[in-house]
C-alpha cells in the first residue's frame, strides 16, 4: 500500500508542509485521486464541509485550468488520466495565479 505525499503551492508563494495519503492501488485516474484527497482533508479538518460539493468544485477548477497536478515532477493533464504510484510519489497541487493585467 503505496503512501504518498501531497502538497499545494502556488506561483508566487512558498509550497506548504508536505501530508500523508495511503493509496490502495498503484494506478488510480486523477479525478479518483481528487476526489480521495478531498475526502481525507475534509474528514481530517472537522469543518463538516461536503465533500461531494468540494470535490465537484474542485475537478471544475481543474477544467478551468485553475490548477495543474504534477505527480513526480510530472504534469497530468487529463481527469480520465491514470497515474502510476508508488511509494513515496509525490503529487503537486500548483494553483495558478494569473499576471497582473492578463
Amino acid at each position: 500500500m503505496p503512501i504518498i505525499a501531497i502538497s499545494d503551492e502556488t506561483t508566487t508563494g512558498p509550497k506548504t508542509p508536505a501530508w500523508a495519503m495511503e493509496i490502495l492501488e498503484e494506478r488510480v485516474r486523477l479525478d479518483e485521486l481528487i476526489r480521495r484527497r478531498i475526502f481525507q482533508e475534509v474528514a481530517e479538518s472537522g469543518t463538516g464541509a461536503d465533500p461531494q460539493e468540494r470535490t465537484r468544485t474542485t475537478l471544475a477548477a481543474f477544467g478551468r485550468n485553475a490548477f495543474v497536478v504534477l505527480v513526480d515532477d510530472r504534469q497530468v493533464t487529463e481527469l480520465d488520466e491514470e497515474v502510476h504510484l508508488r511509494a513515496g510519489s509525490r503529487v503537486t497541487f500548483l494553483k495558478l495565479v494569473p499576471l497582473v493585467g492578463g
